[in-house]
């Protein structure tokens, strides 16, 4: 009775949310006191037997069905990372589709346990929402694609333009003051769904299309004619994706810290989807023997098994080995590990010490 009185009152809380920055306004958000989530989801997790997850309602590489209707890609692999460890099992998931618009409402009224959809991690969002951010799993920033044959190379060049934008989503502020820094106006184009801006796109509703440059490269993966649009020069905000529970529950929050975590670092340690069960049995190396569960006091601290995160890092390997299945060099996206290498390979991607 208790957790249900208390994601009733966040629900009432979310009722009012409006589409400004991240779908909500404000105004309508709740107050810090009434932020608290019902504490136990690890319990409510194990007694439904399944893990509650949001995600995209469709992004190629990030999250989309394959031929017989499985949800794959880059967000939907933490999810089931996340349910491998609390549950033994991967396959342990229901995926609910969010739009930019619905993805803080539902996640704020207990009807998903986290958020796993390219979602930015702002001051709001982290305070003001009563949101804690797990992590940050993609270092992304917002650019423009366009047809090449409006004759333009540069964003700047976009005076008078028409502009499909994602609504509840942080790109309408940062396009507002990306144009009004430069002096130059533009025609909103507002859209909710990737599909949505990606058919509003191609029927030339508008000149150009802005989010996320991962989004970018993902879009312009599905197009017939690919060689006609061309991505824009500038990157106008950082955008550092993750995935998100409420506030409330420190337990919940640490647990789906730490597998993201233990993703980072099995890419560090060279632990891998093929090779994680054997190093389970035990190394010369004291931090995979952490992680891996045969030392150390790990998983009593997260109230989990010690095979917590070998379960997580076998469900689909390491993040170099999701990275690349899903949206490296090799995939129709083509993106390179830039920013979101490890720190010691020339990017900022950084875990904690297991210790």
């Amino acid at each position: 009775m208790k957790n249900k009185f208390l994601v009733a009152i966040v629900a009432s809380a979310t009722i009012a949310l409006a589409a400004c920055d991240g779908g909500i306004d404000p105004k309508a958000a709740k107050d810090k006191e009434s932020s608290v989530t019902n504490a136990g989801t690890l319990d409510d997790v194990k007694k439904r037997g399944h893990l509650n997850c949001g995600i995209n309602t469709g992004l190629p590489g990030f999250a989309y069905t394959d031929d017989k209707g499985n949800w794959q890609g880059f967000d939907v692999a933490f999810c089931q990372a996340l349910a491998a460890a609390v549950l033994g099992d991967p396959s342990k998931v229901k995926y609910k589709n969010l739009t930019g618009k619905t993805r803080f409402p539902t996640l704020a009224s207990g009807e998903i346990d986290v958020l796993s959809r390219n979602t930015t991690w702002t001051l709001q969002r982290d305070v003001e929402l009563g949101f804690t951010f797990l992590g940050v799993n993609y270092y992304d920033g917002q650019g423009f694609i366009g047809r090449k044959s409006l004759g333009v190379k540069s964003a700047k060049e976009l005076d008078g333009a028409s502009v499909c934008i994602q609504t509840g989503t942080t790109t309408e502020l940062n396009l507002a003051d990306f144009f009004r820094a430069n002096n130059i106006k533009y025609e909103p184009v507002p859209i909710e769904t990737n599909s949505e801006a990606r058919a509003g796109y191609l029927a030339e509703r508008c000149d150009v299309y802005t989010t996320d440059a991962s989004g970018l490269a993902a879009t312009k993966s599905t197009f017939k004619d690919a060689d006609k649009h061309m991505v824009f020069p500038e990157i106008i905000s950082k955008e550092p994706l993750g995935p998100l529970v409420r506030q409330g529950d420190d337990q919940w929050a640490d647990i789906g810290r730490w597998v993201l975590n233990a993703l980072i670092v099995g890419e560090e340690l060279g632990i891998t989807k093929a090779n994680v069960a054997t190093m389970s049995s035990g190394t010369k190396n004291p931090e995979i023997n952490r992680l891996l569960g045969t030392e150390g006091s790990i998983a009593k601290w997260l109230g989990l098994d010690p095979k917590w995160a070998m379960r997580a890092i076998s469900a689909n390997g390491n993040y170099a080995e999701i990275f690349e299945k899903y949206i490296g060099k090799n995939t129709p996206l083509g993106l390179a590990r830039g920013q979101n290498a490890l720190y010691n390979k020339g990017g900022i991607l950084y875990a904690p010490p297991v210790r």
